[in-house]
């Protein structure tokens, strides 16, 4: 595995142009770089060779920067924190000794991180979120009764709340809506699991600035199921199949996409 900076790149050879014909077919077919990116997202949980790892120093910053992140989600609330802005955040931890403020290598090491492009480990999917900055209009969301996640108004709530007139009291909302703080909680909490591989990290978390859930997106489960909810035991679920007749199974991350993340049968894409 190789242990880089992040400010380190290397750049993959051939992903720009991901297919290539064949001598003596005009079909198109995934060149090498396409398909290890496909047998990792399948194995997404597993440490491959050529992995990029944080070095130790930024292990220590990430850990401290996750710290500081929980102790401010316990502070403010699961929900509140979902809907917090990095300067937003930034205050609390100023204002509360308890959570305490960020310091100068912490501060480099988020921007590193949401700067850094993702593809670089990776991560082949789209950035819908540019500015580590970018804030939540919360006039603009609706608390979810019983599931302590917010929606946007609009489609997405009327979606969600589509879903479960139709479904019935089964269908739970998982995860709603993820600002940025919250994306790097959730982001940086899967590579320290991770053991510091981003890109194992990547395969089955969007980084920060990557995930849709901070426009609109959101996760639904079945009542009860707990964490299997986000495995592939849910598409053995009444809910999935109800959600997959109605029409609204509509992947981000497919089965078989070449982006580098694994299969999300629970993810409902707005638009």
């Amino acid at each position: 595995m190789n242990v880089i900076s992040l400010g380190d790149y290397f750049p993959w050879a051939g992903m720009l142009n991901a297919y290539s014909a064949t001598p003596d077919s005009p079909v198109w077919v995934p060149d090498k770089a396409i398909k290890d990116r496909l047998m990792k997202t399948r194995l997404f949980d597993r440490h491959f060779r050529d992995d990029t790892m944080l070095p130790g120093p930024e292990m220590v910053l990430l850990k401290s920067c996750l710290e500081r992140m929980k102790r401010l989600q316990r502070l403010i609330g699961y929900g509140n924190f979902c809907l917090a802005g990095f300067d937003e955040t930034l205050a609390y931890a100023r204002s509360y000794s308890r959570v305490g403020r960020f310091t100068g290598p912490e501060l480099e090491f988020l921007e590193k991180i949401f700067y850094s492009p993702a593809r670089s480990y990776g991560f082949m999917g789209e950035k819908p979120i540019s500015e580590m900055t970018a804030s939540i209009n919360r006039k603009k969301t609706r608390k979810m009764a019983g599931t302590g996640n917010y929606l946007y108004r609009g489609k997405p709530t009327q979606m969600y709340l589509d879903i479960q007139k139709q479904i019935g009291r089964d269908v739970v909302l998982t995860s709603g809506i993820r600002g940025v703080m919250k994306q790097f909680l959730l982001f940086l909490n899967k590579t320290q699991a991770s053991r510091g591989n981003l890109s194992m990290a990547s395969r089955s978390l969007a980084p920060p600035g990557y995930s849709f859930h901070g426009i609109g997106d959101f996760d639904v489960g079945k009542k009860g199921f707990g964490i299997d909810n986000f495995t592939e035991k849910f598409t053995q679920t009444r809910v999935y199949n109800q959600l997959s007749d109605l029409g609204y199974i509509k992947f981000r991350y497919d089965r078989k996409n070449d982006l580098g993340v694994r299969f999300e049968p629970w993810h409902v894409e707005v638009g």
